[in-house]
């Protein structure tokens, strides 16, 4: 269950980076980017205003139930170590060494 969340996470996370970068910029027509003289043509009577912007809201919507859900899972999961078992050696340090002046 858990890598299925995961999978839609990231594809909504690609798709919803594409979708807000095919958005049109203020004054700039996307169909025009696509070579068409209207963008009316290209996503329909409506526009591509409305077309992006609810498939940006649906993409961001989704992706935010997922990050929620991945965040209470990750909450859940108890701290574990993978060198729990390991036995702890005690090492006593070794001693000062003492500086000796070699003659010139």
């Amino acid at each position: 269950m858990d890598t299925l969340i995961i999978a839609i996470h990231v594809i909504v996370s690609i798709f919803l980076v594409v979708t807000i970068l095919l958005q049109a910029g203020k004054g700039a027509s996307i169909g025009s980017s696509f070579g068409a003289t209207s963008s009316q043509a290209l996503f329909g009577a409506t526009g591509p205003t409305s077309f992006l912007a609810k498939i940006t809201i649906a993409c961001a919507v989704v992706f935010m139930l997922t990050s929620l859900y991945l965040t209470y899972l990750s909450g859940l999961k108890e701290d574990s170590s993978l060198i729990q078992d390991v036995p702890v050696v005690e090492t006593t340090p070794a001693p000062p060494q003492e500086k000796t002046e070699e003659p010139e």
